[in-house]
């Protein structure tokens, strides 16, 4: 009892540390989401979302058994739902991902790397107040798509790893516009010898 009450009091200690960095930072910097969030201000985040998340969710074993299938397909999920903010290599290098506050982190490094199968698979989803973080869990409660979340904890952990050749297929699964993807359905067509020319090349839409 006196452990619980302890690490519950730790949690709070957190939480409440960091609602006053977030205050101080508002009255010096504005709301503005321009800003790298100072080292402090992470450090101070991530041990708070470290205790608020329940201690048995962070001690969960990964059910689902690492293979080059469960691999594929988290790949693919990956790219599809997760590389608009992380990136297919998890580097959070997108324009979403560096204009998030916090930023999308580099899930190829340690602070990533570190946590548990269980902290990631609730991340995923639960996802993570105050941050662009969504959470992905299935609201019904039927756990349909514990599997999947847990297929991508098994990707997390490929992530250092990636390679190019992974990368150059990973980018076949990104979503596009409507105007890339009928400029794809195009240029197949004129590769298929049934149009004579191909596709007009667009201009950029937006430059940073």
């Amino acid at each position: 009892m006196a452990r619980g009450k302890g690490l519950l009091l730790g949690a709070l200690a957190a939480v409440g540390t960091a609602a006053i960095l977030g205050a101080i930072g508002f009255a010096v910097v504005g709301v503005s989401a321009r800003s790298e969030p100072p080292a402090l201000e992470i450090t101070v985040a991530r041990a708070a979302r470290h205790w608020l998340i329940p201690r048995a969710a962070r001690a969960a074993v990964n059910p689902v058994a690492a293979s080059p299938e469960v691999l594929g397909s988290a790949m693919r999920h990956w790219a599809d739902h997760c590389a608009s903010c992380h990136g297919n290599d998890g580097k959070g290098y997108t324009a979403l991902g560096r204009g998030l506050y916090p930023r999308a982190p580099n899930m190829t490094l340690v602070a990533t790397q570190k946590l548990s199968d269980g902290e990631l698979f609730w991340i995923i989803e639960n996802g993570i107040k105050l941050t662009g973080m969504p959470a992905w869990g299935d609201d019904s409660s039927s756990g349909e798509e514990d599997g999947e979340s847990w297929e991508l904890v098994h990707f997390i952990r490929h992530l250092p790893e990636l390679t190019p050749e992974e990368l150059s297929k990973m980018a076949r699964f990104n979503p596009v516009s409507r105007e890339e993807f009928e400029r794809q359905l195009e240029m197949e067509r004129f590769l298929a010898g049934e149009t004579q020319s191909p596709p007009e090349p667009h201009p950029e839409e937006h430059k940073h």
